[in-house]
């Protein structure tokens, strides 16, 4: 297919892209962006299957004989404030699975995933004569906590839908707009969620001889934990171990009987994943140990996902199609120490897939950033302050979610 076939990109949907981010919401509450998803596919005439492991959604578009395409959008915003001063910046707080009231924005840029996927559903539907096969667009929620693909899997999803013969999936990063990248092998870490409860014995503060201080214990561990990787990791082998929540206590005068840690480990390989977790729990139990606490120390871990792996034959396809549309936007990036479930909707049914990245950094913000070399200290995923510029963000990405699909969807 030649690429002047392609018709003319549909209407951007800045304005549903503005409702959706004024509009987030969290892990396992996405009711209302799913509905709007919905309702778009089935304005197109797909075959939509919505509630799929909570409020996934899948939309099937049958178009003659040839291969099944899964495109992957996910929905769910982050707790976080947002600082950004944006017109349609979110000041909407929900209650997270805690019962804990927080803040909500869409921080990691899934609100332009979902609005690119619907704008790629709408181009491909028009566009069904320069293609033929089947197209799934499914919209995934709890990204953030990588259980939703998990979910939808054993919620049966693909006793709704074709199993696929490739999946493909997009995301946003600090890059500059109008930019994709797309690499063969790795791309994201596998990740593992502990967490770690430390028993020590509570009372007054100004007693500490007849307390065992769970605090102190937390401290040395946090501090030993950064060991591991710099210690017990082969060098030029990627692994991050970071605690991201420590809490202990009421008052200043109290010394509570019992600490919790949160981590996170980030690994590619197996066999490093298997050291650094094993460290975490030698290293907790030790401190325990010598702090003399009464208890065991409890040490779980309550999420993992896998590292995602671009499959490198559909990586020279992609970059075949890429390069011939994006050409000097098309660029070269490196592994991202973060993670992601979307690879296991492949997995399950042993087909191949990819993740691209596309930028949305102000072109002018970029550039200035690249000559002072301060890139690093522009707002990234998960910042309070992130706030990709509209366009060319949305455009460039529904160009190379349509682009990736008609890939593979060729007559």
């Amino acid at each position: 297919m030649q690429m002047r076939e392609i018709p003319p990109g549909p209407n951007p949907f800045e304005e549903t892209y503005k409702q959706i981010h004024r509009s987030p919401e969290l892990s396992g509450q996405e009711e209302q962006t799913s509905k709007i998803a919905a309702s778009h596919l089935k304005n197109l005439g797909f075959d939509v299957h919505t509630h799929i492991g909570g409020y996934g959604l899948a939309g099937v578009l049958r178009n003659g004989r040839g291969p099944t395409v899964l495109l992957r959008a996910d929905m769910d915003a982050l707790p976080v404030e947002e600082k950004t001063g944006l017109p349609y910046a979110s000041t909407k707080t929900a209650t997270d699975s805690d019962g804990e009231t927080v803040p909500v924005m869409h921080a990691c840029g899934h609100d332009t995933h979902v609005v690119c996927l619907m704008a790629g559903a709408s181009l491909l539907h028009a566009a069904r004569e320069h293609w033929s096969g089947t197209l799934i667009c499914l919209f995934q929620p709890a990204e953030e906590h990588v259980s939703g693909a998990r979910a939808m899997i054993e919620d049966g999803l693909y006793d709704k839908v074709p199993k696929p013969d490739v999946v493909l999936a997009q995301h946003l990063v600090r890059m500059k707009t109008g930019t994709v990248s797309v690499k063969a092998g790795r791309l994201l870490t596998a990740a593992d969620g502990m967490h770690v409860r430390v028993y020590g014995r509570g009372g007054h503060g100004s007693a500490p001889q007849s307390c065992i201080d769970p605090i102190v214990i937390g401290a040395a561990i946090v501090t030993r934990l950064q060991s591991i990787v710099s210690r017990e990791v082969t060098p030029g082998e990627l692994a991050v171990v970071t605690c991201g929540s420590i809490h202990g206590g009421t008052k200043s005068n109290i010394i509570p009987d019992q600490l919790d840690l949160k981590l996170s480990v980030r690994t590619y390989d197996k066999e490093t994943r298997e050291r650094v977790i094993a460290g975490i729990k030698r290293i907790v139990e030790a401190e325990c140990e010598a702090a003399g606490a009464v208890e065991k120390p409890s040490v779980k871990i309550v999420s993992s996902t896998p590292a995602t792996i671009n499959d490198e034959a559909t990586v020279r396809a992609l970059k075949e199609t890429f390069g011939a549309y994006f050409r000097e936007n098309l660029v070269e990036s490196e592994s991202i120490a973060a993670s992601e479930d979307f690879s296991l909707l492949a997995t399950a049914v042993g087909a191949p897939y990819v993740m691209w990245t596309y930028g949305g950094v102000d072109e002018k913000t970029w550039d200035d950033a690249v000559a002072k070399g301060t890139v690093n200290e522009l707002p990234s995923n998960h910042s309070p302050f992130f706030a990709p510029c509209i366009q060319p963000t949305l455009r460039t990405a529904v160009d190379a979610m349509s682009l990736g699909a008609l890939t593979f969807l060729r007559l």
